[in-house]
């Protein structure tokens, strides 16, 4: 098992779906809180967001972004008045390769995850974000994760311990095209 110190910028909650459902333009209203702290059920997800209770094989319970990516989107896009929230993820990461764990398990602050698929981003980007950005989010979109167990998620500084090698030097790196015959 390895350990890596992390940090969490932000954990963001939405009790509705903004852009599941919405016709293109027309984004829903509903509020997305930056909270301190959440409360994480294991096959449920975070208590008070959108995604609560979809099912325990639901792979979306939990979303995660690298900070960098973002960070590197509002300088490559010129998108500097763009905030994190306008992306949709709960948890906002800094100095996790979150692509290197899809298909395996971790736990941040003993709170255990397991990385489900890349968290495809959505033709709503290019609206909230900046034209370009569902085009640089591809492949590094974010971490789509099953909540496996119970606990609370905190701002400010974390450890993610991972059975996988993880460099951070590949934070921003986009997960690779597939190559078909």
């Amino acid at each position: 098992m390895y350990a890596y110190p992390i940090a969490i910028r932000h954990l963001f909650i939405s009790p509705g779906h903004n852009y599941f459902g919405h016709p293109k333009g027309q984004p829903g209203v509903h509020p997305t809180f930056d909270v301190d702290q959440v409360t994480v059920r294991s096959g449920h997800g975070l208590v008070g967001d959108r995604f609560f209770g979809k099912g325990e094989r639901f792979d979306g319970h939990v979303t995660f972004v690298a900070w960098e990516v973002f960070d590197l989107l509002r300088i490559e896009l010129s998108a500097n008045g763009v905030t994190p929230a306008a992306l949709r993820r709960n948890v906002i990461v800094e100095g996790v390769a979150l692509n290197a764990l899809i298909g395996h398990e971790f736990a941040i602050d003993g709170v255990r995850f397991r990385g489900a698929k890349h968290c495809a981003p959505c033709d709503w980007m290019e609206n909230q974000l900046a034209p370009g950005a569902l085009r640089f989010l591809r492949g590094r979109g974010g971490l789509r994760a099953q909540a496996l167990s119970d606990g609370v998620l905190r701002r400010g500084p974390a450890t993610l311990t991972a059975d996988v090698i993880l460099d951070p030097t590949t934070v921003t790196e986009p997960l690779p095209l597939p190559r078909l015959p």
